[in-house]
Parts: structure tokens; sequence; C-alpha cells
């Protein structure tokens, strides 16, 4: 029989399962993938998705909170994270799951504000302009791919700096995905438009095609860099890459029409296929 956990050790374990939970409840692709990371990076990544599964659904769905404290509960979540990152503690268990992994991998405020800024962005910015684009995409996606770099490389430092572009590139390119095949429902139930210069209501294939461009550049950039990420995290993140690089196929095989009526999505049988081919290929190097 293995000894009891210290008071202190059981508890963060409870925190680590608690972030595991939260991504079981909100994410399906991410969730498949993750499985694929060994430990402890999969306990690791987990607890930095789950603080950011937590923060968006305060901005995106009014329903759990009224629209007048929305920004308050958001400022507490981004004040217990500070205090938690300093003092490697909180009553918040995603929190303070987010506070283990932060302070063992070096994830600080360079990554965090500019993430809690993106979300705050969200309860008053409704148009977005080529600057406001870019700074929310940042804060809202890439640093996500970065805070999950350190946590793949260890907080190896050069290591970081080496493969930081192509972390940022594939955040990216995630999120430009989620806003392409989320058009009406972020228009219609948010009122908000991402994507500069670009009229939902009037989306033609070109404005679709330009778009895919856009991220299909990112995505190039991000698995250049897969072959150099160490095998505890390789196979999911290129399983992860191969699924929305299908998802952006898809989209580019969807009219632009249809793209703001429905939400396009690749099969479970598919996604099973293209996760063990990532298994395959990438158990071969």
């Amino acid at each position: 029989m293995s000894a009891p956990l210290a008071p202190a050790d059981r508890y963060d374990a409870v925190a680590h399962a608690s972030a595991a939970v939260v991504i079981a409840g909100y994410s399906t692709s991410f969730g498949w993938a993750t499985r694929l990371l060994a430990e402890p990076v999969r306990t690791h990544v987990r607890d930095v998705y789950a603080l950011v599964r937590v923060a968006d659904e305060i901005v995106d769905e009014p329903g759990q909170w009224p629209a007048g404290q929305r920004a308050h509960v958001l400022t507490v979540l981004e004040e217990e994270t500070y205090q938690a990152m300093r003092t490697g503690h909180s009553a918040n268990l995603v929190v303070h799951a987010f506070a283990l992994t932060a302070r063992r991998y070096g994830i600080g405020h360079d990554l965090v504000e500019p993430f809690f800024a993106s979300m705050r962005a969200d309860l008053s910015v409704r148009e977005h302009d080529a600057g406001s684009f870019a700074t929310y995409v940042h804060g809202s996606a890439e640093v996500v791919g970065l805070m999950c770099l350190r946590i793949f490389v260890g907080g190896d430092d050069a290591a970081y700096r080496d493969l930081a572009p192509g972390a940022a590139a594939l955040g990216a390119a995630f999120q430009k995905i989620n806003f392409l095949r989320d058009l009406a429902e972020d228009h219609d139930d948010r009122g908000r438009s991402y994507f500069p210069g670009v009229d939902v209501t009037r989306l033609d294939d070109a404005d679709r095609d330009a778009l895919l461009d856009d991220i299909d550049a990112d995505l190039r950039a991000a698995r250049a860099v897969v072959p150099r990420l160490p095998g505890s995290s390789r196979r999911a993140v290129r399983a992860a890459h191969d699924l929305f690089a299908a998802l952006s196929r898809r989209l580019r095989a969807t009219p632009a029409a249809h793209l703001v009526q429905t939400r396009v999505r690749v099969p479970d049988p598919v996604k099973a296929a293209i996760i063990a081919r990532a298994v395959v290929l990438e158990g071969r190097r």
C-alpha cells in the first residue's frame, strides 16, 4: 500500500484533479490531444487550460453571471491568480493548480497579464482593427501556447526562445480557426466581430480564403518546430496541429454563406484517425 499523502500534497493533488475535470467537461479535441502528453507534462498543461477555460466562461457566458458582475468576477480571478503565483496557494482549486505549474516552470506575469487583458477586452470591445486584433490574439491565444511551451521544455530558457515563434503561431492558428467557425455565434449571440474589416453578414468565399490563407501560414510555422519538441509533448502537439489543419481544410471546402449558419467540425472517427496517425509518425522518431 502507498503511504498516505501529507495534507499539502493531498490538496495539490486535488487541485490538479480539479483542473482535469474542467478540461474533460469543456473540451473534446483538446482533451483527446492531451492524453498523448507524457506525465507530468499532461497534468501541468491541463492546469493552464483549466484557468483559461474558467476565464473564458466568465466573459462568454453571461447567463452564469449578470453582465454588470462579469468584470468584477474576472478581476477577482486575476487578482487571485497573481497572489497564488506569489505565494503558491489559493482557496480556488483551479487557481491553485495553475500557480503550482506557473511557479514550477517559470510562467510569469509577461504571459499572464496579456491573457487577462484580452479576456477583459471581450467585455467591452465589439469590433477590432488590425492593431487591437493582433493584441487580442496575442493575449488570448499566443501566450497560452507559450505557457504550454514553458512546460514542454521544462523551463529551459534557451529551448523556449528557440521554439517560441512556433508555439505562438500554433496558438494564433487555433484561435483564428475558432473565430471563423464561430462567426454566427460571436456575432449574433455575443455581439462581437473579431476579424478586422470583415462583415459577417456579407462574408464571401474570397473573404473565407483570405482568412484561411493567414491561418494556414500560422499552421505551417507551427508545424516546422514540432520535430524539435521534446518527446514528452511532440505527439500531442502534432495531433493537435493536424486536427486543426483538417478543420481548416473543411472550412475552406464550406461555402462562406454556410459558415455563418453552421459550426463546422471534424467528425470523431476522423479525429481518431488523425490522432492515431500522429502517434505512429512521431513514434518512429
